[in-house]
């Protein structure tokens, strides 16, 4: 055999060698699960979780009242200047929009401030918005416990004329009728692309 062959062996085999090792770190990486996938569905399972609110109607609404239909609910306070208005709003043109299918999905607005946020001022607020969403609110250790358990941000922020507001996070979050938490409408969202998700929440 001349050297020159010998060599070209060699090379082929070497090649060999590393397609069949290709090729079992394929079947590997084939067989393995989508992590993606489970990191998300376990981080869904977490948010959300029992509560006991009282309603801006004097009424105690819980967590296992709304088992069986799905939930809209959307964390925010009176006193805020922009978003928690126009969130409320636009919730109110979506329920509208769904027509006869409004009724198949609950709507719930949590209060964060409940310091001002009494059932008088809550109930005062609501007359500017569809009577189907209900407000909610509790005394400072429940809705910590609440904003805690849906993974929101609420704080307290100091405004210089001694007065204070509250920044809190701005996605109304989206519930199946199990309780389990499978999405979530953004403000800055298209109004079909959230209709979109409305109804195929209720359809769920």
């Amino acid at each position: 055999m001349t050297a020159l062959r010998a060599v070209r062996l060699a090379l082929w085999a070497l090649v060999a060698v590393a397609l069949v090792g290709l090729g079992g770190l394929g079947v590997g990486l084939w067989r393995l699960p989508a992590p993606e996938k489970t990191r998300t569905v376990s981080v869904a399972s977490q948010i959300g979780g029992p509560f006991r609110l009282t309603s801006h109607r004097g009424e105690a609404v819980a967590e296992a009242d709304m088992r069986g239909k799905p939930y809209l609910l959307f964390f925010g306070f009176t006193h805020c200047p922009d978003v928690c208005p126009t969130t409320l709003a636009e919730l109110s043109r979506r329920l509208e929009q769904l027509g006869p299918d409004a009724g198949k999905v609950r709507t719930l607005f949590v209060t964060v401030d409940p310091e001002r946020d009494t059932q008088e001022a809550l109930a005062a607020y609501m007359t500017s918005f569809d009577p189907r969403i209900v407000a909610l609110r509790g005394d400072q250790a429940r809705t910590d416990e609440v904003v805690r358990s849906f993974k929101a941000a609420a704080r307290k922020v100091p405004t210089k004329d001694g007065d204070y507001t509250m920044d809190h996070n701005a996605i109304v979050y989206m519930m199946n009728a199990d309780g389990t938490f499978v999405g979530s409408l953004d403000p800055h969202e298209a109004e079909e692309i959230q209709l979109q998700k409305l109804r195929r929440l209720i359809a769920d």
